[in-house]
C-alpha cells in the first residue's frame, strides 16, 4: 500500500519547489529582446540582485547554473599560475577550487572537516604566513549543501582584514542567498555568486555574479578572461551584450516574479521564516537521534545551516526509497564523502510550515515502518517549537 498521489514534493536542496506565481510568470509569449520592456526588465533584475547581495556593486546575469557562475568569477579576476586559497567545509568550495585548478590556477586548500565550519582564526593565521602575498584570492561558501555547514562569512571577512592581506574574498552564496542575511559590502566580500534554483525560487539556468571596485580593478589584468564570461563586455551600454547573446526571456520573467515575492514578504521576514523552519527540523532530528542510528553531520549546533540539514546514518537507501515511493516525498541523498552515508532535508526557498511538518511526518512514518531505531516524538518536538515561537 502507498499513500502517495498527485504531485511529488521535493525536499531536496535544489532545484527547490517553485511558487505557482513563478510558474505562471513564464507562461507568456516570447518578448522582443530589443524592446524597451526587455531593457527595463534587465535593469530591474540587476538592481535588485545587487540589493539582495547587500552591495552597490555591479551585478551580472549568466545563462548558466552555479558551476557556470563559478567559472565566471574565476576567469574575470585570475591568471594562469595565480595562487588561491580554498576554505574547506564540505564539497562545494573544494569543487570551486577544482574548477580553478583545471583552468591552470595554483590551488591550496585550507584543510577543514565535513563535520564543522571554517575556523576564521585558521584563515587569518594562513594569510599572515603568506608574507609575500602570493595568494590572490580566498574562496569560501556560506552554506555547503553537502555537509550542511554554515560558515560565518562576516567573521572570515574580519579575519582576512585582520591579516592585512590583499587577497580578494570570493563567496559562493548559492545555498544561502535570499534565505539568510548576506551583506557583501559590510563583510568585505569582493566577488559573490549564486544561482536561481534554491532560495531564489526560480528554475535552474540563471547564474548571478557581483563584483566590487577592487575586483573590477584586478579584472583589468586578468589573463583568464574569455568572451562569454567577460565583465567588461557585459557591463557596456549595449543590452544584447548583457547576456552575450539572446536573453533567457522566460527565466528572467520567472526570476522577476520570485524577487517580487521575496521583497513583498520583506527580507527580515524571509530570513526569520527560514530560521524557524530550520530549527523545527533540527528539533525533530535531535529527537530521532536518541535512537543511536541517526545523527547530525554538523556537530556544533551554531554551525548548522538554516537551508539544509544533513543527517548521517549507515544505510539511508531504504528510508529514501520509502519516502519517495510510498509517500511522494523526495529527500536529498548524501553526496561526496557522505555518499551512501547520509540523507538531506532541505528547508529553503518556497517552504512553509505544512511543507516542513509534512516532510518530517513522512520521515518519522518511514522510520517506524522500516523498523529503524529512533527516538520518538520528533514531529511533536518540531510542532512544540513552532507553537512556542509563532505566536497568535
Amino acid at each position: 500500500m502507498v499513500v502517495r498521489a498527485g504531485r511529488e514534493f521535493l525536499a531536496i536542496p535544489g532545484p527547490t519547489t517553485m511558487p505557482d506565481e513563478v510558474l505562471r510568470a513564464m507562461h507568456r509569449p516570447a518578448l522582443d529582446i530589443y524592446s524597451e520592456q526587455m531593457v527595463a526588465l534587465t535593469a530591474s533584475l540587476l538592481a535588485d540582485l545587487s540589493r539582495l547581495f547587500g552591495t552597490t556593486a555591479q551585478s551580472y546575469i549568466y545563462i548558466a547554473n552555479g558551476h557556470g557562475a563559478w567559472e565566471a568569477t574565476l576567469t574575470n579576476v585570475l591568471s594562469r599560475g595565480d595562487k588561491i586559497l580554498v576554505l574547506e567545509s564540505g564539497r562545494f568550495a573544494v569543487g570551486w577550487g577544482q574548477v580553478a585548478r583545471d583552468m591552470g590556477v595554483d590551488v591550496e586548500g585550507l584543510k577543514g572537516d565535513w563535520r564543522r565550519a571554517i575556523r576564521p582564526a585558521e584563515v587569518e593565521a594562513r594569510l599572515r604566513a603568506d608574507t609575500a602575498h602570493e595568494i590572490k584570492a580566498v574562496l569560501a561558501v556560506q552554506v555547503d549543501t553537502a555537509s550542511g555547514a554554515y560558515n560565518d562569512i562576516e567573521a572570515i571577512g574580519r579575519a582576512i582584514k585582520a591579516a592585512g592581506h590583499p587577497a580578494l574574498f570570493m563567496v559562493d552564496a548559492v545555498a544561502s542567498l535570499a534565505c539568510m542575511p548576506f551583506e557583501m559590502d559590510a563583510w568585505g566580500i569582493d566577488v559573490a555568486m549564486s544561482g536561481s534554483q534554491k532560495g531564489l525560487m526560480a528554475p535552474p539556468g540563471l547564474g548571478f555574479v557581483v563584483a566590487n571596485d577592487r575586483a573590477q580593478k584586478v579584472h583589468q589584468t586578468a589573463g583568464l578572461r574569455t568572451p562569454y564570461w567577460d565583465w567588461t563586455a557585459r557591463g557596456g551600454p549595449e543590452h544584447y551584450n548583457k547576456y552575450s547573446g539572446t536573453a533567457p526571456v522566460h527565466l528572467l520573467f520567472a526570476q522577476r516574479e520570485a524577487l517580487n515575492m521575496l521583497f513583498d514578504e520583506k527580507l527580515p521576514n524571509v530570513f526569520r521564516r527560514h530560521q524557524l523552519l530550520a530549527e523545527a527540523v533540527r528539533r525533530a532530528v535531535a529527537a530521532w537521534s536518541e535512537g543511536g542510528v541517526l545523527a547530525f553531520n554538523i556537530e556544533e549546533p551554531a554551525e548548522r545551516s538554516n537551508t539544509v540539514t544533513t543527517v548521517t546514518m549507515a544505510d539511508p537507501a531504504p528510508l529514501l526509497a520509502y519516502c519517495k515511493n510510498n509517500c511522494g516525498v523526495i529527500l536529498g541523498v548524501g553526496i561526496g564523502d557522505l555518499s551512501g552515508q547520509a540523507f538531506r532535508i532541505a528547508h529553503m526557498g518556497h517552504v512553509n510550515a505544512p511543507m516542513i511538518l509534512g516532510t518530517l511526518g513522512v520521515i518519522e512514518m518511514a522510520l517506524q515502518a522500516l523498523g529503524i531505531p529512533h527516538g520518538k516524538g520528533g514531529v511533536t518536538a518540531a510542532i512544540n517549537y513552532l507553537g512556542e515561537s509563532v505566536r497568535a
